[in-house]
């Protein structure tokens, strides 16, 4: 099986961040997003892998990712340019894809129990399609399910305003070669996009076998900076683990605290769950749960919590910073007798005095 991670989109709701840089690469607990979704395919035994680029800093995404051999797989790079929807990108893939099954992920999106039991399954079976659902309490955002008494998956409807179940369909397709001809029959959308459901649907309707399977755990489509800063959250409070390196001095690490070598920690508190990178100073400051900090972060005479502040960042006599994301190489300094709790979402490269 291939896997395509795709990786466009302009990121509007996530701005100023995703000015100088694509969605998928913000990071939650210290690791870019797709690269939770590249991990997982990898884990899923996928280590053939297209990654579909936008038009948003695509030279960021191979920076990163490289050849994708230090994560265990072989990267194609298929550039779509202007966002013309799912089945669009899709359709760039034939060659890649040749005669093989292959897995769609969305870059953006993150679940808690990964998709290896979902490859194994279509793998074993004649399915030549088959969706994720997840259930949710107002589906009116998502493509969502209908299915019939038997329990058959039978329609696949685009954000309905009055939904027929609640189970959304999330940002995981499998497919088979033949969704390449379906693709081709497609007309764009309202919104001038080829819609994914539109593609499902034509396979129902044109009698191809599509399946689904409901997930277990949680799923985050991580498009809002509230979302972004939940799974921050939610991954931290799962998967870090006590590892204190770095130089701390007259300081308390409290907790499930992840300190990366080359930092430094004098006269503060970190409580946990908590990380913070490489080659950092946090001097006279207060870091609360659920926050990460970057590499060469400096936090100086500060409180910060439920935040994400990312590389480079310069934060110094904030009294209470929280549900905050700073974007790289940022400053945050405050005036003199000014102490207000401030709440920002900050683009990179920028200076904030309060």
């Amino acid at each position: 099986m291939k896997g395509v991670i795709l990786h466009g989109g302009a990121g509007t709701r996530l701005r100023p961040l995703t000015f100088s840089g694509p969605k998928q690469l913000i990071p939650v607990a210290n690791k870019p997003v797709s690269q939770y979704v590249l991990e997982d395919l990898v884990n899923s035994g996928v280590t053939d892998i297209a990654i579909i680029l936008g038009e948003t800093f695509p030279e960021l995404v191979r920076e990163h990712y490289g050849d994708g051999s230090k994560y265990g797989c072989r990267i194609t790079y298929i550039y779509q340019g202007k966002p013309l929807g799912i089945a669009h990108a899709i359709s760039l893939t034939r060659d890649f894809v040749g005669d093989d099954k292959f897995v769609v992920y969305l870059g953006d999106n993150l679940l808690q129990y990964g998709i290896k039991e979902y490859v194994e399954y279509f793998l074993s079976s004649d399915l030549d399609g088959m969706v994720l659902l997840k259930e949710v309490e107002d589906p009116r955002a998502f493509g969502v399910a209908e299915l019939n008494e038997d329990g058959e998956l039978v329609r696949i409807i685009e954000k309905p305003r009055e939904p027929p179940s609640k189970y959304a369909v999330i940002g995981v397709y499998f497919l088979t070669p033949v969704v390449f001809d379906i693709i081709r029959k497609l007309r764009p959308s309202w919104r001038g996009e080829y819609e994914i459901t539109d593609t499902f649907q034509l396979l129902m309707d044109e009698g191809y076998k599509v399946g689904y399977k409901i997930i277990d755990g949680w799923w985050f489509d991580t498009g809002k900076a509230s979302d972004i800063l939940m799974v921050n959250a939610t991954i931290l409070d799962e998967r870090i683990k006590r590892d204190v390196k770095g130089v701390v001095k007259d300081s308390k690490i409290e907790g499930r605290v992840c300190v990366g070598e080359g930092t430094e920690i004098v006269n503060s508190v970190v409580r946990g769950p908590a990380i913070i990178g490489k080659n950092c100073v946090v001097k006279d400051s207060f870091i609360g749960p659920y926050t990460s900090v970057g590499n060469d972060v400096k936090i100086l005479a500060s409180s910060i919590e439920y935040s994400i502040i990312l590389d480079g960042a310069v934060i110094k006599g904030i009294n209470r910073l929280e549900e905050s994301l700073i974007g790289r190489y940022s400053q945050i300094v405050r005036d003199e007798g000014n102490r207000n709790v401030v709440q920002m979402n900050l683009g990179d490269y920028s200076k904030v005095t309060i």
